[in-house]
């Protein structure tokens, strides 16, 4: 994309996104996500009740009686969105592609961030970690973001969750909330992994999808094609078994990810590229409040 298109673009998505973080969502994203990270503060003695899974052993040596440690809410947080850019993220039927939306609810969560006096990061990946955006705050570094939402070319085209989940356990040594944001589309197994970083980390999954993933219509002869195997299929969709067969491989597949995310204990939402995402982070913020 040449610079002053791409720079007209970043303009849009500024102007759309920083104002829904402004006016509509003002005080939901903090009422959220508040209080996921914890800061040391001081240690006092001991009282019943207490978990002593606080108690500062350094200290009840020294005084020999108990001490636990208190924690206060961090003021400030640091948010990791983790960008699926993998070669399905351009299909799109609906006026919006997956990756036309991505950008936008990404945009969006950064402004609220960044509104909260919050670090955000984010790391692109497809099969492999296509680039890290180390946690910063203020407008430049956002807009930087926003510039890399719309343009990045990613090296590979398919997906693997497992590896960007990881890394982000690896890469972030303090407590962070993560939008792993992805149509989920994966051969691999992502639950462990999902369950581990979500131990350390404060997880959030947010699911793009595109209505005709969902069900295939009845225009006859139709070919085909992975965007991330490249593979190409020609199938009859006159036929009600060829297209119940879809729509049952699809079902179970949402129904898989669903439960992927609630033994992992991770909040998720779905939104398809034909849908208002702002109703759906407004559900989202407001489950987690």
């Amino acid at each position: 994309m040449e610079t002053s298109e791409l720079l007209k673009k970043v303009r849009q998505i500024e102007i759309k996104t920083r104002g829904l973080s402004r006016n509509i969502f003002a005080g939901q994203y903090h009422s959220a996500f508040k209080g996921r990270g914890m800061a040391f503060s001081e240690v006092r003695e001991y009282e019943f009740g207490d978990d002593t899974r606080d108690i500062d052993w350094n200290v009840t040596a020294r005084y020999s009686k108990p001490y636990i440690k208190v924690f206060e809410e961090e003021r400030e947080l640091t948010v990791v969105l983790l960008i699926d850019v993998s070669g399905s993220k351009d299909f799109g039927t609906q006026g919006m592609t997956k990756k036309d939306m991505t950008t936008e609810i990404a945009a969006t969560l950064a402004f609220s961030a960044m509104q909260n006096n919050d670090k955000i990061g984010v790391i692109f990946f497809s099969d492999k970690i296509e680039k890290f955006i180390p946690p910063q705050k203020g407008k430049k570094h956002i807009l930087y973001i926003i510039r890399e939402l719309i343009d990045f070319q990613p090296v590979d085209i398919q997906t693997d969750i497992t590896q960007v989940l990881q890394y982000l356990t690896n890469a972030i040594k303090k407590r962070c909330t993560a939008f792993v944001i992805s149509d989920f589309i994966d051969n691999h197994d992502y639950q462990h992994a999902l369950t581990i970083a979500n131990r350390k980390h404060d997880m959030v999954a947010i699911q793009v999808f595109d209505e005709r993933e969902s069900e295939i219509p009845n225009v006859g002869l139709m070919k085909l094609k992975d965007a991330e195997t490249q593979k190409e299929k020609w199938i009859d969709t006159s036929s009600p078994k060829v297209r119940l067969a879809y729509k049952s491989w699809w079902e179970n597949r949402q129904m898989n990810m669903l439960n992927a995310f609630k033994k992992s204990h991770v909040d998720s939402i779905s939104i398809r590229t034909d849908e208002d995402y702002v109703k759906a982070l407004m559900n989202l913020f407001h489950k987690r409040a």
